[in-house]
């Protein structure tokens, strides 16, 4: 699959091909892996290091989360041998051929998923509509051949380190490709989503037979649970270094236009030529979104704020199709960021996106363009003001989103990576202590009551007026707080 023009755009600092440092270095056993497999081996069987692991050590990466093959034993003889061992066997997966096992050497624990090697036959619709079947003497080409891709489909001898490759999965990391492993693929329609997370992740391009398989499995991805959805997703925008060539694979597969009309949408909506250069806002999206991946990793946020802001930044302009209009040939899109919580509610309901993350992701994107607005008018902005945007939204957290809408343009600003107006905004959100949390109120019910006032519908209407006075900074400490309550209640008695 060749990149199209907006990708083109969005990923031009890829690499044209993949450096397997791992290649050429021992896999590294931990302490309770090296014991299992001499407990394997001991039983007559053969330990496999298969899956995520053995990619990411090829890539460099930390291999975590290690999935051991085992062929040779059936499942009762290797179950026998793990807790003749001292092991933990915990059956979760039995029926598939699997077994949680939990190791020990030392004062080092690891919990390892064990299986045996298995086939898989279509018997439904769905992601879980399978019969498995394990065979401890299949071999290991053909057990890798009911994998997704080949970059999965490799496997390491933990005997003798070999790598096993029957599916020639390096030579397409090696060049950058993903490639599904045989007709297997298509039983899975989970699998395109999977198919964008890895290209994300790894700045892949999709083969062309890969493409158009994914393309014919777009309608089945509706029997999928929404949450399932929203995983694939999830793992696209947290753990891709290039969100936007995992995005541009679900267009170019269909996926969009199939599941998610609120991006479709983006595709072809025109913006002004001086503020947006770089195309449509389809396209400013694409790049907004790698910007804030990019900035989530250089401030070393953790994942679960990293999927908010990301999240953010693709749904920043959800607003713009109902608002763009030509006035005095411009193009403009008012109100766009409030009008685009709707849209946002809607796509991110359709990935069963938890409540608290929606309502996170709905307040960025109504005060996205804040920081620029609150920068341009500086000399009559109120620090109240600044307090009241911090009640809304973290600053910290809408900076993010703001710089990297900024960035995601192609304007000589945003390409000299100059963004003055968030830059104002955290200095002036730190000198008045609300860069890191929301201002709190200084006065509270009790104090009321310390007065001698009885809880009421005036105790609401004080404390109302008592937090407005302190954001317009009347106050800024307890003891002027109790001042102005004094001053106040005096006041409200005489009239």
């Amino acid at each position: 699959m060749k990149l199209s023009e907006p990708s083109d755009l969005v990923a031009a600092e890829r690499p044209l091909s993949v450096a397997l440092p791992g290649r050429d270095t021992a896999f590294v056993h931990s302490a309770p892996l090296a014991r299992l497999v001499d407990v394997i081996v001991a039983a007559g069987g053969r330990p496999v290091a298969v899956g995520g692991a053995v990619r990411d050590h090829l890539l460099g990466l930390a291999a975590k989360d290690v999935d051991v093959e085992v062929s040779g034993l059936t499942l009762a003889d290797l179950e026998r041998a793990l807790e003749a061992a001292g092991c933990a066997v915990h059956a979760v997966g039995r029926s598939f051929g699997v077994l949680k096992v939990e190791v020990s050497a030392g004062s080092e624990r690891e919990v390892v998923d064990v299986s045996l090697p298995r086939t898989e036959s279509k018997a439904g619709r769905g992601h879980k509509g399978f019969v498995v079947q394990s065979d401890p003497h299949l071999p290991f080409a053909k057990a890798a051949a009911r994998r997704d891709f080949t970059l999965n489909a490799i496997g390491i001898d933990l005997r003798t380190g070999a790598l096993l490759d029957p599916w020639g999965g390096i030579k397409d990391l090696e060049r950058g490709l993903l490639r599904h492993v045989s007709d297997a693929f298509d039983e899975d329609p989970l699998r395109v989503l999977r198919a964008a997370q890895f290209a994300a992740r790894f700045g892949l391009d999709v083969d062309e037979a890969t493409l158009q398989r994914c393309r014919s499995l777009r309608a089945e991805l509706r029997t999928l649970p929404k949450e399932r959805v929203g995983e694939e997703v999830k793992k696209l925008l947290v753990k891709g270094i290039w969100p936007s060539v995992g995005l541009c694979f679900l267009r170019q597969a269909g996926v969009v236009e199939e599941l998610f009309p609120e991006l479709q949408a983006l595709v072809g909506c025109e913006q002004e030529q001086e503020w947006h250069p770089e195309g449509d806002v389809w396209t400013h999206t694409l790049l907004v979104t790698d910007e804030a991946a990019r900035l989530s990793r250089a401030r070393a946020v953790d994942v679960d704020e990293a999927f908010v802001v990301v999240l953010a930044a693709l749904c920043h302009d959800l607003g713009k199709p109902a608002t763009t209009e030509r006035e005095g040939g411009r193009i403009r899109s008012r109100d766009h960021e409030a009008q685009g919580e709707a849209p946002t509610r809607s796509f991110l309901d359709r990935l069963g996106v938890a409540h608290d993350v929606v309502d996170a992701v709905v307040a960025l994107v109504r005060d996205h363009l804040k920081p620029f607005q609150f920068w341009r008018d500086r000399q009559t902005v109120q620090d109240g003001a600044v307090r009241r945007l911090a009640l809304r939204v973290p600053i910290d957290r809408l900076t993010l989103v703001a710089s990297a809408d900024h960035f995601g343009r192609t304007t000589p600003e945003a390409l000299a990576r100059d963004d003055v107006a968030s830059s104002w905004l955290l200095e002036r959100a730190r000198s008045l202590s609300v860069k890191d949390a929301a201002p709190q109120a200084l006065l509270q019910g009790r104090d009321l009551l310390a007065r001698g006032l009885t809880p009421g519908r005036e105790f609401g209407a004080i404390l109302k007026a008592a937090f407005e006075a302190q954001l317009d900074g009347t106050f800024g400490d307890k003891a002027s707080a109790d001042l102005w309550l004094e001053t106040h209640l005096r006041e409200t008695s005489k009239a």
